[in-house]
Protein backbone atom coordinates (compact mmCIF):
# COMPACT_ATOMS: atom_id res chain seq x y z
CA UNK A 1 0.00 0.00 0.00
CA UNK A 2 1.03 3.19 -1.01
CA UNK A 3 -0.24 7.12 0.13
CA UNK A 4 1.06 10.13 -0.94
CA UNK A 5 -0.14 12.61 1.87
CA UNK A 6 -0.66 16.34 1.15
CA UNK A 7 -1.17 18.77 3.87
CA UNK A 8 -3.48 21.03 2.62
CA UNK A 9 -5.48 24.26 4.11
CA UNK A 10 -8.25 22.80 1.62
CA UNK A 11 -8.91 20.45 -0.96
CA UNK A 12 -11.65 19.00 -3.05
CA UNK A 13 -12.87 16.54 -5.70
CA UNK A 14 -14.87 17.70 -8.56
CA UNK A 15 -16.18 15.20 -11.29
CA UNK A 16 -17.96 15.81 -14.59
CA UNK A 17 -18.42 19.33 -13.11
CA UNK A 18 -19.99 18.29 -9.48
CA UNK A 19 -17.92 18.67 -6.45
CA UNK A 20 -18.59 15.21 -4.64
CA UNK A 21 -15.77 16.25 -1.48
CA UNK A 22 -14.20 18.94 0.34
CA UNK A 23 -12.28 19.74 3.47
CA UNK A 24 -10.73 22.39 4.91
CA UNK A 25 -7.55 22.02 6.91
CA UNK A 26 -6.19 18.18 6.96
CA UNK A 27 -4.82 16.31 4.56
CA UNK A 28 -4.84 14.81 0.81
CA UNK A 29 -4.45 11.43 0.64
CA UNK A 30 -3.87 9.63 -2.77
CA UNK A 31 -4.11 5.94 -2.34
CA UNK A 32 -2.81 3.00 -4.11
CA UNK A 33 -3.04 -0.83 -3.45
CA UNK A 34 -0.66 -3.49 -4.39
CA UNK A 35 -1.59 -7.18 -4.97
CA UNK A 36 -0.40 -8.76 -1.62
CA UNK A 37 -2.37 -5.83 0.78
CA UNK A 38 -4.73 -7.01 3.35
CA UNK A 39 -6.21 -5.35 6.07
CA UNK A 40 -2.68 -5.68 7.89
CA UNK A 41 -2.02 -3.21 5.70
CA UNK A 42 -4.83 -0.94 5.92
CA UNK A 43 -4.70 -0.52 9.66
CA UNK A 44 -0.88 0.33 9.87
CA UNK A 45 -1.31 3.06 7.23
CA UNK A 46 -4.52 4.39 8.93
CA UNK A 47 -2.33 4.63 12.37
CA UNK A 48 0.51 6.04 10.70
CA UNK A 49 -1.22 9.02 8.56
CA UNK A 50 -3.71 10.06 11.89
CA UNK A 51 -0.75 10.15 14.34
CA UNK A 52 2.07 11.43 12.25
CA UNK A 53 3.17 15.15 13.91
CA UNK A 54 3.58 16.72 10.55
CA UNK A 55 0.88 20.01 12.13
CA UNK A 56 3.10 23.13 13.62
CA UNK A 57 2.84 24.29 17.28
CA UNK A 58 2.52 27.55 18.71
CA UNK A 59 6.44 27.80 17.59
CA UNK A 60 6.07 26.60 14.42
CA UNK A 61 7.35 23.10 14.55
CA UNK A 62 5.73 19.88 13.79
CA UNK A 63 4.38 18.50 16.80
CA UNK A 64 1.15 18.70 16.29
CA UNK A 65 -1.11 15.43 13.99
CA UNK A 66 -4.22 15.13 12.36
CA UNK A 67 -6.13 13.69 16.03
CA UNK A 68 -4.30 16.49 17.60
CA UNK A 69 -5.16 19.13 15.35
CA UNK A 70 -8.97 17.58 14.77
CA UNK A 71 -8.07 18.18 10.86
CA UNK A 72 -10.00 16.20 8.02
CA UNK A 73 -8.61 13.91 5.48
CA UNK A 74 -9.88 14.24 1.19
CA UNK A 75 -8.91 10.24 -0.05
CA UNK A 76 -8.26 9.03 -3.42
CA UNK A 77 -8.04 6.45 -4.88
CA UNK A 78 -4.92 6.42 -7.29
CA UNK A 79 -3.56 3.36 -8.66
CA UNK A 80 -0.94 5.46 -10.82
CA UNK A 81 0.92 5.27 -7.74
CA UNK A 82 2.16 1.86 -9.06
CA UNK A 83 3.17 2.74 -11.66
CA UNK A 84 6.74 1.72 -13.27
CA UNK A 85 8.50 3.82 -15.75
CA UNK A 86 11.71 1.89 -15.72
CA UNK A 87 11.34 0.65 -19.14
CA UNK A 88 10.24 2.07 -22.55
CA UNK A 89 7.69 5.26 -22.63
CA UNK A 90 4.60 4.17 -21.65
CA UNK A 91 4.21 3.30 -17.67
CA UNK A 92 3.28 -0.12 -16.65
CA UNK A 93 0.52 -0.60 -13.92
CA UNK A 94 0.89 -4.52 -13.12
CA UNK A 95 2.24 -3.61 -9.75
CA UNK A 96 -1.54 -2.13 -8.85
CA UNK A 97 -4.21 -4.01 -7.49
CA UNK A 98 -7.10 -5.29 -9.66
CA UNK A 99 -9.66 -3.04 -9.11
CA UNK A 100 -12.19 -5.74 -7.23
CA UNK A 101 -9.31 -6.01 -4.65
CA UNK A 102 -8.25 -2.58 -4.64
CA UNK A 103 -11.60 -0.74 -4.69
CA UNK A 104 -12.74 -3.50 -0.93
CA UNK A 105 -9.68 -2.09 0.52
CA UNK A 106 -9.80 1.74 -0.39
CA UNK A 107 -13.26 1.79 1.06
CA UNK A 108 -11.76 -0.09 4.43
CA UNK A 109 -9.37 2.18 4.53
CA UNK A 110 -11.08 5.30 4.45
CA UNK A 111 -13.56 3.35 6.65
CA UNK A 112 -11.11 2.86 9.54
CA UNK A 113 -10.50 6.40 8.87
CA UNK A 114 -13.81 7.47 9.82
CA UNK A 115 -13.98 5.38 12.95
CA UNK A 116 -11.26 6.60 14.53
CA UNK A 117 -13.60 10.04 14.21
CA UNK A 118 -11.43 11.56 11.31
CA UNK A 119 -13.94 13.63 8.89
CA UNK A 120 -13.35 11.84 5.29
CA UNK A 121 -14.44 12.97 2.04
CA UNK A 122 -13.72 10.65 -0.75
CA UNK A 123 -13.16 11.00 -4.93
CA UNK A 124 -14.88 8.27 -6.54
CA UNK A 125 -13.07 4.69 -7.20
CA UNK A 126 -12.27 4.71 -10.62
CA UNK A 127 -13.47 8.12 -12.07
CA UNK A 128 -11.85 10.84 -13.71
CA UNK A 129 -11.73 13.36 -11.21
CA UNK A 130 -10.25 16.55 -10.92
CA UNK A 131 -8.68 17.51 -7.22
CA UNK A 132 -8.05 20.64 -6.45
CA UNK A 133 -6.38 21.55 -3.52
CA UNK A 134 -4.01 24.38 -1.60
CA UNK A 135 -0.96 22.26 -0.13
CA UNK A 136 0.43 24.01 3.26
CA UNK A 137 3.72 24.42 3.47
CA UNK A 138 4.13 22.57 1.28
CA UNK A 139 4.42 19.06 2.98
CA UNK A 140 4.33 16.09 1.11
CA UNK A 141 5.20 12.72 2.47
CA UNK A 142 5.18 8.94 1.27
CA UNK A 143 3.76 6.83 3.26
CA UNK A 144 4.30 2.88 2.49
CA UNK A 145 3.73 -0.46 3.63
CA UNK A 146 4.46 -3.35 2.07
CA UNK A 147 4.91 -7.20 2.84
Amino acid sequence: MRVVLQRSKKASVIINGEQVGAISRGLVLLVAITHEDTETEVDYIVEKIINLRIFEDDQGKMNHSLVDTGGSILSVSQFTLYGDTRKGRRPSFTGAAKPDLAEKLYDLFNQKLADKGIQVATGQFGADMDVQLINDGPVTLIVEKSI
